[in-house]
């Protein structure tokens, strides 16, 4: 069934108006019509089944018929924080991470990201991995739309991930926990209701990096005994995570 994502305005009594390019979506390229049937969130992980009813110009009416609990998201909210990677790596993140369960993601600057930002172009990059984001939420069925937020320096990145209950950051040198082993020791603890997971890019953080991370308070994870390419890291982390909370 269709799936379409709204803002709780659209809904009035037991309609919802559905404008824009969601409407023209469904009455131009599904070609549907009156009595056929649609799915409705309005990103709180609240999902209506709807009815379709009145076809207007630029404008769809569709009668709510029932509504329930979205259960597509996780029991932990999860931050991903992504240093930025090379080329078009950050994109295939995005969708990932969001068909992986991601709450929300922020790119940030670190000492060995090669790409830096670019502030005349930061505004269009955004605007793009947002479109990127609900596409993916639609496909994969989430309750929420996640939102990309703008690139931040390293030092946003800090401010913004000790917010969480806890923080985990990704590293390859020593002195690590297993992130089996740390997430399921998390499960147990009934307060954590958010996490923040900081993966670097190509190059990994410096020891300097891991130093203030460690400072923070952020727990010190391993991903293996190999090394894995940024957008596999952030995948991986994410699908451990899937698997500790949702899985088992």
């Amino acid at each position: 069934m269709p799936k379409f994502f709204i803002n709780e305005n659209q809904i009035i009594g037991d309609v919802i108006s559905i404008t824009g390019d969601d409407a023209h979506h469904i009455s131009r390229s599904l070609r549907m019509a009156a009595g056929e049937y649609i799915t409705a969130c309005d990103n709180n992980a609240v999902e209506y089944n709807c009815i379709l009813e009145q076809f207007l110009e630029g404008e769809v009416r569709a009668r709510i018929v029932d509504k329930t609990k979205s259960l597509s998201e996780l029991p932990v909210k999860i931050h991903l924080f992504q240093a930025l990677p090379k080329g078009e790596k950050l994109d295939f993140i995005v969708q990932k991470a969001i068909e992986c369960g991601a709450f929300d993601i922020t790119p940030f600057e670190s000492e060995r990201c090669v790409v830096k930002v670019k502030a005349d172009a930061e505004s269009r990059k955004t605007e793009r991995r947002n479109k990127i984001a609900l596409e993916a939420a639609k496909q994969c069925g989430r309750g929420i739309v996640p939102t990309v937020n703008p690139t931040v320096s390293f030092d946003g990145m800090l401010s913004a991930a000790r917010r969480s209950d806890v923080v985990l950051f990704c590293y390859e040198g020593k002195g690590t926990m297993p992130m089996g082993v740390a997430l399921k020791s998390l499960r147990s603890e009934k307060s954590i209701s958010d996490i923040s997971i900081i993966i670097g890019s190509e190059g990994g953080f410096s020891e300097r990096e891991a130093s203030i991370a460690s400072e923070c308070g952020f727990m010190p994870i391993g991903l293996g005994n190999r090394i894995l390419r940024a957008e596999t890291a952030a995948v991986f982390a994410l699908s451990c995570a899937v698997y500790e909370f949702e899985l088992t």
